[in-house]
C-alpha cells in the first residue's frame, strides 16, 4: 500500500520509521518532510496547511492512508477535507481535534464530566483577567486557548508576573489568535507524565507513559520549549495511577467527545499531573507527542499500519497492543539559543554511526539540505539522538553516548535528561 506522512518534525520521522517497517507498506510520502525522513520516503514540497495540493497529491498518487502527524492541520480540519474526498486519513475530525485546539473548551469538557484537573476560569476581557488575579492564590497558570506550537503556557509566582503575563497573552497577542481567550488555572504540583494512546471513537488503548522535559536549560530552568528529551516508560507511572486513569480520566475523555457528539478517532495525547489528591489532567493534545513519539514508537511491537486502520475502522478492541519489556531515552539536539533566536544552515556530520545499529536512532526535527546535497541544520531543535535499552538507565547512557556521534556548529543539549530516573 501507500501511504503519505503529512509534518516535518522528529515525531514525524518516528512515524515513518515505523511505518517503514511494516510489511504491508510499499511506498512512503511525506509532506513536507525534512533531509533525515527523505532516507526512508519520499518528500514532497507540500505543505501541511495545504489541504487542497495534500488531496490532490492524494489522488494523483492513489494513496491508501494518509497519517497526519501535527496539530495545526488536525485543528484546522484536515481529516474532514480528506473524508469528503473519500480519502482514507487517520486523526481527529476538526470538532473533535478542540480537545487539544482550545483550552477552554477543553477545560469546559472535564468540569461538565467530572474528570479530575485543575481548578480554573476562562477570559476573554483581559481587564476581567486582572480583577480575578486580585483575589488569586500565587503561584498561577496561565494559558493562551489555542495552539501556539507548546509554548502558550506561563507559570507565575508573583502577581506582578500574573499581570504582565496577561498583557504578554491578551494584550501584546505573543501568541497570536491563541490569546485571544485566556485560562486561569490553579498551580498544580507533582511529577508530570504523558500517556499517549489509540481511539476509535469509542474503545481507547493505551500506549506506554513517557516523561517529557520542557524546559530550555539543566535542573528544569530556562524558557519553555516544545521539548528538550523523553524517556519512556516512567517510573512514576505505576499500576495504581494507570487503573486509576482508565477509570476516571481515558475512558471517561472518549466518552464525554462522543457524548458531545464529537467522537474521537486518532491519538489522544494525556498530559498528567501526579499530585497528593491523585492524578489530574494537564492538558490534551490531539495527536502524538514531540518527542513522545520518538520515545514511545520504537518500543511497540505492532505494526502501525494495522492499529491506526483498525481506529480508522471502528474495531480498535480487535487490537491487542504491545510494547517491548524495555526503556528509551530521547535527547534532543537544539541550536544554541532556542527557543528565542538562533541560527541556520549548518552543515551536521556523523550520521553514519547510527547505520545498522537496530538500538540507536536519529530522529530528524529542523534539518534540510543545501544546495550541495549536505544536510543542515534547519530549525530550533535539529535532532531526537534516541536509543533504547534494558531499562532507563542503560538507554540514558546509551542516548547521551550517541550525542557525541553528531556534530555541528551551536549545538546545544541538556545534560539531564533522565536524571529523574535515579531518583525513582
Amino acid at each position: 500500500m501507500k501511504v503519505l506522512v503529512v509534518g516535518s518534525g522528529g515525531r514525524e520521522h518516528a512515524i515513518v520509521t515505523s511505518v517503514a517497517k511494516s510489511p504491508r507498506v510499499d511506498k512512503i510520502y511525506c509532506a513536507p518532510g525534512n533531509a533525515g525522513i527523505a532516507a526512508l520516503a519520499e518528500c514532497v514540497a507540500i505543505g501541511a496547511m495545504e489541504f487542497d495540493k495534500l488531496v490532490a497529491f492524494a489522488k494523483e498518487k492513489e494513496i491508501d492512508f494518509t497519517i497526519v502527524g501535527m496539530d495545526d492541520p488536525l485543528v484546522g480540519g484536515i481529516v474532514d477535507v480528506f473524508e469528503a474526498e473519500g480519502l482514507k486519513v487517520f486523526g481527529p475530525r476538526k470538532n473533535a481535534a478542540i480537545l487539544e485546539g482550545s483550552k477552554a473548551f477543553s477545560k469546559d469538557l472535564m468540569k461538565k464530566y467530572h474528570i479530575p484537573t485543575a481548578g480554573y476560569e476562562n477570559f476573554t476581557d483581559p481587564n476581567e483577567a486582572l480583577a480575578y488575579l486580585e483575589t488569586a492564590k500565587m503561584p498561577i497558570v496561565l494559558k493562551a486557548d489555542g495552539l501556539a506550537l507548546g509554548k502558550g503556557v506561563l507559570i507565575c509566582n508573583t502577581l506582578e508576573e500574573a499581570k504582565e503575563g496577561v498583557r504578554t497573552i491578551m494584550e501584546d497577542k505573543k501568541f497570536g489568535n491563541a490569546g485571544n481567550t485566556m485560562v486561569i488555572e490553579e498551580f498544580m504540583t507533582g511529577r508530570e507524565v504523558s500517556v499517549l494512546s489509540f481511539v476509535d471513537g469509542k474503545t481507547i488503548k493505551i500506549m506506554s507513559s513517557a516523561q517529557d522535559h520542557k524546559r530550555a536549560k539543566d535542573g528544569d530552568q530556562g524558557l519553555n520549549t516544545g521539548g528538550m528529551g523523553n524517556f519512556s516508560p516512567s517510573p512514576f507511572y505505576t499500576k495504581e495511577v494507570d487503573e486509576f486513569c482508565k477509570k476516571y480520566i481515558y475512558q471517561p475523555t472518549v466518552d464525554a467527545m462522543s457524548a458531545e457528539g464529537r467522537p474521537f478517532t486518532g491519538v489522544i495525547f494525556f498530559g498528567l499531573m501526579l499530585t497528593e489528591d491523585g492524578p489530574k489532567v494537564l492538558e490534551y493534545n490531539a495527536r502524538f507527542g514531540d518527542p513522545e513519539a520518538q520515545v514511545v514508537l520504537p518500543r511497540m511491537k505492532n505494526d502501525i499500519i494495522d492499529v491506526m486502520e483498525a481506529c480508522v475502522d471502528g474495531r480498535l478492541d480487535s487490537i491487542d497492543l504491545q510494547f517491548e519489556d524495555n526503556a528509551a531515552v530521547c535527547v534532543v539536539l537544539a541550536s544554541d539559543g532556542y527557543p528565542v533566536a538562533y541560527e541556520k544552515g549548518f552543515p551536521i556530520t556523523g550520521f553514519d554511526k547510527f547505520e545498522g545499529k537496530d538500538d540507536y536512532y536519529c530522529f530528524h526535527a529542523g534539518t534540510a539540505f543545501d544546495k550541495d546535497g549536505r544536510i543542515v541544520t534547519n530549525g530550533g531543535r535539529v535532532l531526537g539522538i534516541t536509543a533504547t535499552g534494558k531499562d532507563l538507565k542503560e538507554a540514558r547512557a546509551k542516548a547521551y553516548e550517541a550525542t557525541g556521534w553528531v556534530d555541528f556548529e551551536n549545538k546545544y543539549m541538556r545534560h539531564d535528561i533522565g536524571k529523574a530516573i535515579d531518583e525513582a
